[in-house]
């Protein structure tokens, strides 16, 4: 084993901070700064500072030794991107305001890259040409960038962030679900290897398209997804991913009869007004799709999933109606919206507004509403989608039994894209017949900068970070508590480590007291303490375990056999 350099803090560029920074939302925006692994340089856009780079270095070899482990190649592709290609796939315009644009000295549109199936596309059309030539796996560990509207969470949302993307290039459908395949039990084997608690559930492919898709989720409080699991058969995806049986109802129903329901403009003031419980209303939101007006109908006891909804309809824009959309529409009365007669709209709908169910809804008319409203009978459903917001206790899509909700980062996503761009760009091959083979596609992300945001909320202690061995920045922290004569055995003691393999770094930093020191060790979080302190004159020092927190005095020797592992 190679000998290590020893980081004396003392040269270190980590300046701790004892207060949390006024603008931190969550833990690992708050631990990160103040343990000097990061700083802000403007909204949504991070410095790593060396202990941080270290980390960020770490979670990334481990990623790249996995992502060449099961034959993927790497590349690295320009940042700085062209219109063109983004046209082409029709997301220069998708992409809305979440892209930057920018403009070179001579006019041209260029782009900073959220993601690269396009120009990863391209690169195989240039290089491959014959069936012989695939399957490929490429990959990158790349910046990207996204101008979210609202950048918050320190590294867990930026606008700037580092991201591994990987492109699998295939003949045939089953080699695409091969590639699949091996990416899936490889991002498994790097969440493991990272120490990150995670699920895998199933999840929507939206705007990316394709067959399948599936989300690694590590669960946090301070998650941005939420996740539905069952405690009975194992079940989970994103909410946006659950489903809920179309099952149509029986039963015989009165006639439609429209009831006068004066300033009941809401499901509330209706169900008070009438005596029944919301889940007996028939809610019928408006929006806009790609600017036509298009009625959503949900239970009324119900909320519309707009991002669920999104997904379902993406690249369409969806946009909640204004007053100004009623204006010139008699058919529409604003609160009293009914999915009988609607004209020139497009009615969506839950699975639970199944043909046979009847409703109490709006009837189109100011201050009336209308009972004995059939699915089926009185009016019908152009198309069926799961936008509910899921609910705890919702019924698991597999088994039936009530489901569990938890928030989670999205640490990883992985797409069987298909065709999609190959269509878009004409990527064939030479077939094994001699005729153009059309390729297919998957596309596979992990947030990297993402996952040490990820692994700092989850290992984390009210003490400060408490990083995995494997993405640690150091092996072991050496406390000098004192001068001379504990300073010298800490020398001594981060010289023999590193001599050994170990990655030391070692607090030399003179006229702090030991708490200061031990405080700022346990902030900062190396899964190995050695203090040399009262003791030093007898060559005793302190050993302690930072993530249990068991301290120990040992003679410095046994000490380093401990760590070195030779003990």
């Amino acid at each position: 084993m190679s000998t290590q350099h020893v980081q004396r803090m003392s040269r270190l560029m980590a300046k701790t901070l004892r207060e949390d920074p006024a603008d931190a939302e969550t833990l690992s925006h708050r631990l990160l700064v103040r343990a000097g692994y990061v700083r802000r340089s403007s909204a949504g856009v991070w410095s790593w500072l060396p202990l941080g780079k270290r980390v960020l270095d770490n979670v990334s070899r481990i990623v790249r030794e996995e992502m060449d482990g099961i034959g993927a190649q790497e590349v690295l592709l320009p940042a700085l991107l062209p219109k063109e290609p983004y046209e082409v796939s029709g997301r220069w315009s998708e992409y809305g305001d979440l892209l930057f644009r920018l403009k070179d000295r001579k006019g041209a549109d260029y782009l900073l890259g959220p993601t690269h199936e396009e120009i990863f596309t391209l690169v195989v059309k240039d290089q491959c040409t014959s069936y012989k030539d695939l399957p490929v796996m490429l990959y990158q560990i790349q910046t990207k960038y996204r101008d979210e509207a609202r950048p918050r969470s320190g590294v867990l949302r930026g606008r700037e962030f580092q991201m591994k993307d990987s492109y699998s290039f295939d003949v045939s459908d089953e080699g695409l679900a091969e590639s699949y395949r091996l990416h899936r039990e490889a991002y498994v084997r790097i969440f493991e290897r990272l120490g990150l608690d995670h699920r895998v559930v199933s999840a929507v492919s939206g705007a990316m398209g394709g067959s399948a898709s599936e989300e690694f989720l590590a669960p946090a409080p301070a998650g941005e997804d939420t996740f539905a699991d069952c405690p009975s058969c194992g079940y989970a995806a994103n909410t946006e991913a659950v489903t809920f049986a179309l099952t149509p109802a029986e039963g015989e129903h009165g006639p439609l009869e429209e009831i006068p329901t004066p300033d009941t403009p809401t499901i509330e003031s209706l169900a008070a007004h009438l005596g029944i419980p919301a889940s007996a209303t028939l809610k019928n939101l408006l929006v806009k799709v790609d600017g036509e007006i298009t009625a959503v109908g949900v239970p009324g006891d119900r909320e519309v999933d707009l991002g669920k909804l999104g997904e379902h309809l993406a690249p369409a824009v969806v946009e909640l109606v204004t007053a100004e959309d009623f204006t010139g529409r008699p058919d529409l009365v604003r609160g009293y919206v009914g999915p009988q007669g609607l004209e020139k709209v497009t009615y969506l709908a839950d699975p639970r507004v199944a043909p046979g169910t009847s409703w109490v809804t709006g009837a189109n008319q100011p201050d009336t509403h209308a009972r004995n409203v059939v699915c089926g009978r009185d009016f019908e459903v152009d198309r069926y989608l799961d936008v509910v917001v899921v609910e705890e206790g919702d019924p698991c899509p597999s088994c039936g039994a009530g489901l569990r909700l938890d928030r989670a980062i999205e640490i990883g996503h992985i797409f069987q894209l298909g065709r999609k761009y190959a269509d878009a760009f004409g990527l064939d091959v030479l077939g094994a017949q001699g005729k153009p083979v059309r390729v297919t596609m998957g596309s596979y992300g992990i947030g990297v900068s993402r996952a040490v945001a990820a692994l700092a909320e989850q290992t984390a202690d009210e003490r400060g970070l408490c990083w995995p061995a494997a993405v640690a920045p150091a092996d072991v922290h050496v406390v000098a508590a004192g001068k001379a004569v504990p300073l010298a055995l800490a020398e001594s003691a981060a010289d023999a480590l590193a001599a050994a393999g170990l990655r030391v770094l070692l607090d030399d930093r003179p006229g702090l007291s030991p708490g200061v020191k031990l405080t700022d060790a346990e902030l900062i979080g190396v899964p190995w303490i050695l203090v040399a302190g009262r003791r030093s004159a007898d060559e005793v020092v302190e050993l302690q375990d930072r993530r249990s927190g068991t301290r120990e005095e040992l003679p410095l020797p046994e000490a380093l056999s401990r760590l070195t592992g030779t003990a």
